[in-house]
């Protein structure tokens, strides 16, 4: 069965010093294309966590969000005294050099400055994860992507069950066209006579039909039949039989579009020319759902 690009997962891994929760959200992309930007993650466990989600998603734009909850034991910061105290020595010297403030109110106000200054509080985000963290790190994400892909698995479902029935829909539309054949080889012959007829002029009747017939297999449509019941046959094998079809049924859904125009350009008739519009809306939103198949 098929999946869909569009996919949602979240699992938690349970630390120690607290709880790493990852997301991953995806949707349809060309490449499979992994956005993920956090401190929280080791850098020398940044490729293995992207190499990871590749081998799982295969394709797709993937947002990775990981976020941190730490426990009430590990909850408290660190302040950096020698930084605060640097800081506070820097302060003073400029309140002394330009007379600012005096006394406590300088004090307050040198101390306020100085803890909102960069480097005061150690998070120690670097921290969280050690290596021996990782298992659970990495079984937590074996669990969000196995999550992502069950969300696709049921949207796949979803996009089967709509394109396959589109596709038999352009099929039944196209049964319609045949039976318009012969009132439109009656009205293309009808249509001729009488413009002969307009013209007054005497014709050779055997010429006449030999152009007639001439004519008429330049408008004949039995070609573009055979070829677009073929597309659509693959078409049901391939989404049937290929694990990720996406980018293949983009190429059949491109030449069902060649055949069912080329149906559209040859019939010069009305009512075959409106199931063709029909057969191009219903082949447009195969290719709108194709593009988000896996």
């Amino acid at each position: 069965m098929i999946k869909s690009m569009t996919g949602y997962g979240k699992a938690v891994a349970s630390l120690p010093k607290g709880n790493l929760t990852i997301e991953i959200r995806t949707l349809n992309g060309k490449t499979c294309d992994i956005n993920l930007k956090s401190s929280l993650l080791p850098r020398d466990k940044d490729l293995l966590f992207r190499q990871i989600i590749t081998q799982s998603l295969q394709r797709g734009t993937i947002d990775v969000l990981l976020t941190w909850e730490s426990n009430e034991t590990s909850a408290g910061k660190t302040i950096n005294k020698d930084v605060v105290r640097s800081y506070y020595t820097q302060l003073e010297e400029i309140c002394n050099e330009n007379y600012v403030l005096q006394n406590a109110q300088r004090d307050a106000m040198m101390m306020l400055a100085a803890m909102r200054l960069p480097d005061v509080v150690d998070a120690s985000r670097t921290e969280i994860m050690t290596d021996e963290d990782w298992p659970a790190v990495e079984k937590a994400l074996q669990e969000c992507l196995e999550a992502v892909n069950d969300y696709r698995a049921k949207e796949g479902d979803i996009l089967y069950k709509d394109v396959t029935s589109r596709v038999d829909i352009i099929l039944g539309l196209y049964d319609e066209v045949e039976k318009y054949e012969y009132q439109r080889i009656e009205a293309t012959r009808e249509k001729l006579l009488k413009a002969l007829e307009d013209l007054h002029q005497k014709v050779d009747e055997n010429r006449f039909e030999q152009e007639m017939v001439y004519y008429l297999e330049k408008l004949d449509i039995n070609e573009e039949k055979v070829r677009l019941r073929q597309h659509c046959k693959y078409f049901m094998e391939t989404i049937d039989g290929d694990p990720m079809p996406g980018k293949k049924l983009g190429f059949i859904i491109q030449e069902m579009g060649r055949e069912i125009n080329t149906t559209g350009s040859k019939a010069n008739f009305a009512p075959i020319q409106q199931l063709v519009v029909q057969m191009k809306d219903h082949l447009e939103k195969c290719r709108e759902q194709s593009m988000n198949i896996l």
